[in-house]
């Protein structure tokens, strides 16, 4: 494999528009809080709102890596509490037997570094990755577009969404077929139905990786997990289908998860801009340096689970500078998704906290 690309700050590209388009991310993102706040009395997320599952367990850093590879993070072997939740991507509750892309987020806790503006203070890091390699926008004015399509539909009829998502669903599943997936297809409720708990997910974006560059994966490895691969949910009748089945694996059996790096070897066919564009794993695969363990437990409980979902909050610049998000459309990322914890916080007269220990956590 080519030697990995150095990080420096030249490999990124500010737009001068930059500004406005966060500008207009925020006001999709104030529309759709503001609808779903007067919906529910309560304030959920702008986007991700529903909650699948949350597990806690450990996320234990392999020993023994390549220079390379022990980076930021991932330079000291160890073992550290994280957290993970499992959503899908629209900003409001839907009922499930809409099809939407997958999400999973975990949260790493005491973590030493340097900390990214905004997140001073904290000792989190922050992963959000998607069941899919590549991002849907090659760029934040086009996801500015796309958000605000989405946000112009938050609080349609439910009915009308589980159709068309049966119509979108007709129409991609052959594009699927050829090897030819539309992401907006998806993200407009398109998507397969499948188990979430068996899905490998990506962060799609790149990210600073101490001295190098890199987009990062997820991918289930226990047979229990790996036995769900490719399989869709029943979701006839079932509103909550995912947060039962999810629930029903994680209690009796938990789960083993990879943490998976990609290094960049070539910026010319690894573009940092545009996050559209997957990067080749043949010349450079996604080698894993860490393993998340999930025992045993309840990842849903009403009352509970609510509870500790509302006092938690992702972004990638909850983090170390040495996992520095990159790209034009991680920039955006930083105010819109602050702005989002931040009305959370307000609305339900809860201020959101980075938790120290699991321990924290209500």
């Amino acid at each position: 494999m080519p030697a990995p690309i150095r990080y420096d700050p030249s490999v990124e590209t500010l737009k001068p528009d930059e500004a406005e388009t966060i500008g207009q991310l925020n006001e999709s993102f104030r529309h759709i809080l503001d609808t779903t706040s007067k919906d529910y009395g309560h304030a959920v997320r702008a986007v991700h709102a529903k909650a699948h599952g949350i597990a806690k367990g450990v996320f234990r850093i392999h020993d023994g890596l390549p220079p390379e590879l022990a980076q930021g993070l991932f330079a000291t072997p160890g073992e550290h509490e994280a957290i993970l939740r499992i959503s899908t991507n629209p900003g409001d509750l839907l009922n499930d037997s809409i099809g939407l892309p997958r999400g999973l987020a975990l949260k790493v806790l005491n973590v030493a570094g340097k900390r990214l503006p905004g997140s001073e203070g904290d000792t989190t890091q922050d992963f959000i990755m998607v069941n899919g390699p590549v991002f849907t926008a090659p760029d934040a004015a086009s996801f500015a577009r796309n958000l605000k399509l989405l946000a112009a539909t938050t609080d349609k009829a439910e009915g009308g969404k589980t159709l068309l998502s049966g119509i979108l669903r007709a129409i991609e599943a052959p594009l699927e077929a050829i090897g030819l997936p539309s992401a907006t297809l998806q993200q407009l409720g398109g998507a397969p139905k499948v188990h979430p708990l068996g899905e490998t997910y990506w962060s799609q974006t790149p990210f600073r990786y101490g001295d190098h560059i890199a987009k990062f994966q997820i991918a289930p490895v226990s047979p229990a997990l790996t036995q769900l691969t490719g399989d869709t949910v029943s979701t006839h009748g079932r509103p909550d289908a995912l947060r039962e089945v999810v629930n029903e694996v994680l209690v009796s059996q938990g789960g083993t998860w990879e943490f998976r790096v990609q290094l960049n070897t070539d910026l010319a066919a690894m573009p940092v801009e545009d996050p559209t564009q997957e990067w080749d794993t043949k010349a450079s695969p996604f080698v894993t340096v860490a393993t998340l363990e999930v025992p045993p437990q309840h990842s849903w409980e009403h009352g509970g689970s609510d509870a500790v979902d509302d006092a938690l909050s992702y972004s990638i610049w909850h983090g170390i500078a040495a996992h520095r998000p990159l790209g034009n459309v991680n920039r955006a990322r930083k105010d819109t998704y602050a702005f989002s914890a931040e009305y959370r916080g307000r609305f339900n007269g809860c201020p959101i906290h980075q938790p120290r220990e699991l321990a924290d956590l209500p």
